[in-house]
């Protein structure tokens, strides 16, 4: 079975942001501005992307 991958990337700064939103950026590892991470595409993953559109985009998608 082929993994999928998702990357994401900061794009919004945390600073005066609700502590659940600082702690969702951290469960994706993102900490600082134009950072990327690469994570497995789940539907936990998906629901942190929807929680915070304002605050990170979605650059790639990949097929392992």
């Amino acid at each position: 079975m082929a993994d999928k991958t998702v990357t994401v990337e900061q794009i919004g700064s945390p600073i005066r942001r609700e502590k659940s939103q600082r702690a969702t950026l951290i469960g994706l590892g993102l900490n600082k501005m134009r950072k990327q991470s690469t994570l497995k595409d789940t539907p936990e993953v998906r629901g942190m992307i929807r929680k915070l559109p304002h605050l990170v985009r979605v650059v790639g998608e990949k097929q392992e």
